[in-house]
């Protein structure tokens, strides 16, 4: 019998132990620590693995499907493009098979765990959702990256502040071009709103939703290709001006800060009567996360750190006040890091049951905060907003408006499970 190859980039005792010279299928719960992960639908078996004191993903393959899709996603995580890690590749000859291995994405979500959560009156938690998924489509575009089978079923969904941060975790059908043609873009766009609209029909004729819902599904799927363009456009757009009105490549740059795009280059070529092309050379989408990291050593997704940068302005502006004078931004960074961020994470953590991460914890906190405010007129303070946050807010119907507008907490094994397949 040949015996299997194995190619594996965490060389952990417990991975190499596994009996990889069988097929995935035949393995049993006795002798091999599977965890009961429950997956969407599949075209190949999918098992989780506890080994060396983290989970992972096994999915069974033909062999030149798993190399391929092994190298897709190596390049994917050379890119650092959002999509689960590959961990290994283990060539089964003598069963004519490949099993590919893959980090499990702690702390993800499932769409389908997602849209239970929500009422079907919710069409704005399900545009966050929507947005995730193309804000992963551009991304991947940019870098030359078809993906060939967008789909809900093929994405896991993570919180990162009060956005919805998407993930790749099939990459059976991409391909990797130095760079796309509008065709291919508009092809990839096409199979997202067929995948995703298909997805969410099902998903809602499943769950009993009222029929009249349908319609409205169909009206959101349909309006993702103007989004995407949209968003395409503002990464790529080529403004021309007068000369004199270079105030507009300031901005150009906020605009796209906004977005979470760190600007590498701005060009400004003259074309005729005086006018100029404005050129921008957008680098990754970790705008505020790398401003953060500077100013604090903090690393965290780029939602969490646009909200965490909000909170130490309003921190550095509150020092100034008290002080009478102004305050450099590392100092007052220095502080919040001490006085707001540490206890404060702290303590939403605990209100929320030690619930997903602190990070996330805090950055709920703050939204339901705001939302609380803002219907009340007046700053709660952070007691209300953590008793809210912990579900033990007074039966007022603006709070619970904020907390459903603000949903907090975080997927893991125990709650739902990553469609790795």
């Amino acid at each position: 019998m040949a015996l299997p190859e194995l190619r594996l980039r965490a060389p952990c005792p417990g991975l190499l132990s596994l009996p990889w010279e069988r097929p995935l299928a035949e393995w049993q719960a006795t002798e091999v620590p599977l965890r009961d992960v429950a997956v969407g639908p599949s075209r190949h078996l999918v098992r989780f693995v506890e080994a060396d004191g983290e989970l992972w993903a096994l999915k069974d393959l033909p062999e030149r499907i798993a190399r391929r899709e092994y190298g897709v996603l190596r390049h994917l995580e050379d890119e650092c493009l959002p999509a689960v890690r590959p961990a290994g590749l283990v060539l089964q000859p003598a069963h004519d098979t490949a099993v590919l291995v893959t980090r499990y994405l702690s702390g993800s979500w499932q769409y389908r765990r997602l849209i239970m959560r929500l009422p079907p009156n919710q069409p704005r938690q399900r545009a966050r959702l929507f947005d995730g998924m193309i804000s992963l489509l551009v991304e991947l575009h940019r870098h030359g990256v078809f993906w060939g089978d967008c789909s809900l079923a093929n994405t896991l969904f993570m919180r990162d502040g009060q956005v919805l941060q998407a993930y790749l975790v099939d990459a059976e059908t991409s391909e990797i071009h130095a760079q796309l043609s509008d065709g291919q873009r508009e092809h990839d766009l096409t199979i997202l709103v067929e995948n995703v609209a298909a997805g969410m029909i099902d998903l809602a004729t499943r769950l009993e939703r009222p029929p009249e819902i349908v319609p409205q599904l169909i009206d959101e799927v349909t309006a993702l290709p103007d989004r995407y363009r949209a968003l395409w456009d503002a990464l790529h757009a080529t403004p021309v001006f007068a000369y004199d009105d270079r105030y507009r490549v300031e901005g150009a740059v906020r605009e796209l800060n906004e977005l979470g795009f760190a600007v590498d280059e701005v060009a400004l070529q003259p074309v005729d009567r005086g006018r100029a092309r404005l050129q921008v050379t957008v680098g990754d989408r970790n705008f505020h996360r790398a401003r953060l990291a500077r100013l604090t050593g903090l690393e965290v997704g780029e939602g969490q750190a646009k909200i965490l940068l909000g909170d130490l302005r309003a921190h550095q502006e509150w020092m100034r006040r008290r002080t009478g004078t102004e305050v450099p931004e590392r100092v007052a960074a220095r502080s919040w890091v001490d006085t707001c961020l540490t206890p404060g994470a702290a303590a939403a953590h605990e209100a929320l049951g030690g619930v997903g991460s602190e990070i996330q914890a805090y950055c709920d906190l703050l939204e339901v905060r705001w939302l609380l405010s803002e219907r009340a007129g007046a700053d709660v303070g952070s007691d209300a907003a953590r008793a809210a946050l912990g579900g033990r807010a007074p039966t007022d119907s603006a709070a619970k408006t904020a907390v459903a507008d603000a949903p907090t907490g975080e997927g893991g094994p125990d709650e739902d499970a990553g469609d790795e397949a």
